[in-house]
């Protein structure tokens, strides 16, 4: 199928389920999914066409994918992704890099990256992604639209090609908090969430200083929307940093002397991003070194170095990995309580230009994974939300809430969002 509709799709189709009288929560909305899902009497591809070509169709369709098409949606086809999920950037040589929507010259983010696309350039009303180390969190914040990644294990991953168990999840885009609900209400299978008002409101302050957009322009919208709703006394400021590094005292073997010179770096956070990393590795391998030793299949640069690197990973300090997300679960729902609502960048800044050297992203890449493994560690439920453009990019703001949560964390931001609006477009 040729490559159209800004590069979103991979492969076009209707499926639908016949429509009963009754109406139903998602009828006459339309979505697509990542061709990391499986659909009955289709290959699902994984990014390769080399995947595809040694791969027969599915014989039944994504448990996830059933779900929306129950709840009436119409999808439209699959969308582009990065090779077997193995990057934030959504660029892919084979199929193409789907085009961002607010930004041609930028990335589009990855994996997910054709189902962002599709959102963000209104070619769908939502779309379906999966999250293992930001993989709709990254996409969402660079094509100017909400990303869901769920706490891990809420939401059904079978049919879906595994990339690393520990983190993999099944998220969601949507351009509106109202459809982004509505879509979380079926996947998590409940039909109501109880509404509950944050008791906490906790702004990682070091965190904030990862990002390149000025930390008060980022915060101050989010402070004023919060104080109209909730109150101000809400509102704290925590060293998430500092915190981790005290609860989760085994990071320190995965810290680096100096910390290799990166401006702001929050050392905990860095550590917490290699463990996720070798862990990520080594579960990759696991599942699919077979098929990489058996047909050496030809990868896009930076994918080859990666799926190189977990070919060679052992299984040494697995299991403290493993054991630093227990413990990092724990340490952050202590922090967060029952209804305290974290507050994060959702990625260092913008989206870069497309093709941008590899060595130039070093460091916001090592920032990037340490603000994306706070949630991908733990576990936690973890949602970004568009603040408008910056300097005419995309710029965005994540909560997080703990593991379980989700209902809660889909109600504050459906709340929250027409304030929060208000508030950029005067700011911004």
């Amino acid at each position: 199928m040729a490559v159209q509709d800004h590069g979103a799709f991979i492969e076009k189709f209707i499926l639908q389920l016949s429509s009963p009288s009754d109406p139903l929560p998602l009828a006459g909305l339309t979505f697509a999914v990542k061709d990391i899902f499986d659909v009955d009497g289709y290959v699902t591809g994984f990014g390769n066409p080399e995947w595809l070509r040694t791969h027969p169709p599915a014989n039944q369709t994504a448990p996830a994918v059933s779900s929306i098409l129950k709840g009436g949606a119409t999808c439209i086809g699959k969308t582009i992704m990065d090779e077997m999920a193995y990057s934030i950037n959504g660029e892919n040589i084979h199929y193409g890099t789907p085009q961002n929507p607010h930004a041609s010259d930028r990335i589009p983010g990855g994996s997910s990256s054709g189902s962002a696309v599709a959102v963000g350039a209104k070619l769908v009303d939502f779309s379906l992604g999966t999250d293992t180390g930001g993989s709709v969190r990254v996409p969402a914040s660079y094509c100017g639209i909400f990303g869901f990644r769920p706490s891990h294990g809420a939401v059904s991953t079978s049919g879906v090609i595994p990339m690393a168990q520990s983190f993999d999840t099944v998220g969601w885009f949507a351009r509106d908090p109202i459809v982004l609900k509505r879509v979380g209400q079926l996947l998590l299978q409940q039909p109501e969430f109880e509404h509950h008002k944050p008791t906490q409101v906790l702004i990682a302050e070091d965190c904030m200083k990862l990002s390149c957009i000025p930390s008060e322009r980022l915060t101050q919208v989010f402070v004023n929307a919060v104080t109209k709703l909730f109150g101000g006394h809400l509102i704290k400021q925590v060293s998430l940093g500092n915190y981790v590094e005290d609860k989760v005292p085994s990071l320190k073997h995965f810290m680096i002397e100096g910390n290799a010179g990166h401006e702001h770096s929050i050392p905990s956070l860095a550590a917490l991003a290699r463990s996720m990393q070798l862990l990520q590795r080594y579960e990759f391998k696991i599942n699919h070194e077979e098929w990489v030793r058996t047909c050496n299949p030809h990868l896009g640069p930076g994918i080859s170095e990666r799926v190189l690197e977990a070919m060679r990973t052992t299984d040494e300090n697995i299991d403290l990995c493993r054991s630093i997300k227990v413990k990092l679960r724990e340490a952050l729902a202590s922090l967060l309580e029952d209804f305290g609502v974290l507050v994060i960048p959702t990625v260092p800044g913008p989206p870069p230009e497309l093709n941008t050297d590899v060595s130039k992203l070093h460091d916001f890449r090592a920032k990037a994974f340490s603000l994306l493994s706070i949630a991908g560690v733990s576990g936690l439920c973890q949602v970004s939300i568009p603040l408008g453009l910056y300097n005419g990019l995309p710029v965005s703001l994540s909560l997080l809430a703990k593991h379980g949560s989700d209902g809660f964390l889909l109600n504050v931001v459906d709340s929250l969002y027409n304030t929060l609006k208000q508030e950029v477009e005067v700011s911004f």
